[in-house]
């Protein structure tokens, strides 16, 4: 019988989760679902444990943060146990490296350079730095290294970003604006006499162009359409709170009932601060 008293010991920490981890995956006794994964398969759920971290943090929700952290933590040990038994890499050799990166790119804690410099100053060596960790990895061009994987606003900005540190960037903000006008355009356009293949490029390069705007301005599409969504969400509910006080569903009502419900609950919530 194999040993449980560091699995069922409360106070075990990170040991007894590799533990658990291990004995899931053990080929003889472990679970067969657990068994069955590989990165692959559990990547999808890191994304969205991820996801449902930064969720919590954004509801304020910090009665679920520790639990939705442990979520992505167990992730991290899943991928580790993947990599040792595939002879890749252990735990403990993740977060060595780790800890390497972080006093690799902090010389003005860990070193000899001074902390007196200005926040974009530290920025600004800090990518000095990334530079040279992805030209010690072969990562020679300008957009090497940038995830493909991200949300591909978030990965839009990213690859913009780069560009624009070697001067591939419009001057200003109102260039960006024409180019989104011409973009639509464009779409408009490519509407009624291109392919579907061809009206979903024209498609992205508008959205392309609308991530541009969001980094000249400085704000983060991907959080400005989260906001949009949760505005979206509340005013439709609204919508159908209102349509049942009324004895109906959306399927009951027309466009132009449930648009005078919309602009009802607009004007709400410009008069409730809380929104």
């Amino acid at each position: 019988m194999p040993d449980d008293s560091l699995i069922h010991d409360p106070n075990g920490g990170i040991a007894r989760l590799q533990e658990i981890m291990q004995r899931l995956r053990d080929p003889d006794t472990g679970c067969p679902w657990d068994i069955a994964q590989d990165f692959d398969s559990i990547a999808p759920y890191t994304i969205e444990e991820a996801y449902e971290v930064a969720d919590a943090i954004e509801r304020r929700a910090w009665d679920e943060l520790e639990g939705e952290l442990g979520d992505l933590l167990l992730q991290t040990v899943y991928h580790a146990q993947i990599g040792q038994e595939a002879g890749h890499f252990t735990f403990d050799s993740v977060a060595n490296a780790i800890s390497d990166k972080m006093v690799a790119r902090h010389p003005h804690v860990f070193g000899t350079e001074s902390r007196d410099k200005s926040a974009a100053q530290q920025t600004r060596d800090w990518e000095a730095i990334k530079a040279a960790e992805r030209a010690d990895k072969a990562q020679h061009g300008t957009l090497d290294g940038v995830a493909i994987h991200l949300p591909a606003l978030t990965r839009a900005v990213k690859l913009q970003m780069r560009a624009a540190r070697v001067g591939f960037d419009w001057p200003d903000s109102v260039n960006v604006i024409d180019k989104i006008v011409e973009e639509a355009r464009e779409l408009q356009e490519a509407r009624d006499r291109l392919t579907e293949v061809e009206v979903k490029e024209e498609f992205g390069d508008l959205l392309f162009a609308i991530a541009n705007l969001a980094r000249h301005l400085g704000l983060d599409p991907e959080e400005a359409l989260r906001a949009a969504n949760a505005k979206f969400t509340r005013r439709f509910n609204a919508v159908e709170v209102g349509l049942e006080a009324r004895g109906k569903r959306p399927k009951d009502s027309d466009l132009a009932e449930m648009d005078a419900l919309w602009d009802a609950a607009k004007a709400a919530e410009k008069r409730d601060p809380k929104f």
